[in-house]
This record gives C-alpha cells, sequence and structure tokens, in this order.
C-alpha cells in the first residue's frame, strides 16, 4: 500500500495550519490565506495554507483519536511535531517500517472519513426525481 498523494498534501496544508497558529483560537484566520510559509517537516516547498481545507482535516484527524488513536500520534508527531519518521519511531517505540504502515493507515482512514462526509453531504442534498410523462401531471418516484 502507498501513500495517498491528497491526503499528503492535504495533511501539510494542516500541519502549516496547526503550527502557524492560523486557526486564531476564536474561529477567524490571523492570517490571509493566501500567504505561503515554510514550516521544517520534510517540506519541499512553502505551500499557500487554505483555512478551509485545514480546518476539515482537523476534523478528520481529530476523528482518528477514539479508535485509531495511534495513528493520531503518529500524524501529530509526524506533521505537527516535525520529527522524522525514525525520530517517530523512537517516540513511539516501533519499527520505522511500522511508522511508515501507519502512515499510509492514516491515509486510508482520512480517506473513508472525506467520502463518508461527502455521502452524507450528497444524501442531505438529494432531491426526490419527478417522473413525468407527456400530457401528465407530475409524480414523485417511487422508492
Amino acid at each position: 500500500m502507498a501513500r495517498i498523494d491528497w491526503i499528503q498534501y492535504r495533511l501539510k496544508n494542516w500541519a502549516l495550519w496547526k503550527v502557524s497558529g492560523s486557526s486564531g483560537g476564536l474561529g477567524f484566520s490571523r492570517q490571509a490565506a493566501f500567504l505561503a510559509m515554510h514550516v521544517d517537516c520534510n517540506r519541499d516547498s512553502p505551500l499557500p495554507i487554505d483555512d478551509i481545507d485545514a480546518e476539515k482535516m482537523d476534523r478528520a484527524v481529530e476523528s482518528l483519536k477514539l479508535g485509531k488513536g495511534h495513528l493520531h500520534k503518529t500524524l501529530q508527531l509526524h506533521y505537527i511535531k516535525g520529527m522524522s519518521i525514525k525520530g517517530v519511531a523512537q517516540e513511539m517505540a516501533r519499527a520505522v517500517s511500522t511508522i511508515h504502515a501507519q502512515l499510509e493507515q492514516a491515509d486510508q482512514a482520512l480517506q473513508a472519513w472525506f467520502n463518508a462526509q461527502a455521502e452524507a453531504r450528497d444524501r442531505k442534498n438529494e432531491r426526490p426525481v419527478l417522473k413525468v410523462k407527456p400530457g401528465t401531471r407530475p409524480q414523485r418516484a417511487r422508492e
């Protein structure tokens, strides 16, 4: 299993948001979203911080606390504390390969969370389909 690119990108954005304090504590951004910041944690280039996306990722990461606390801790150490994979492995007393596997598992869990959120939003926004025959009045579709 490999890491999921779009999840990694969003995790990096989330880390920048958390580390820079963009959440502001009152629900308002303390920085303009277009500002690029560079923070440790193996980042190749600065990313612009997307506050809305970071808040969603924060909720997704926090959802791991209850059932998958080890994945939550791995993400916190690697992305927020800026620890290397080897450093996270030492901190958690696990093998480097285990940390790689946990990051992959976290990506999968976060992807599932985002998929579930999208499905719930789609169900909420779903409207009944009307079937109309020429020359008749609209009738609600039977489910």
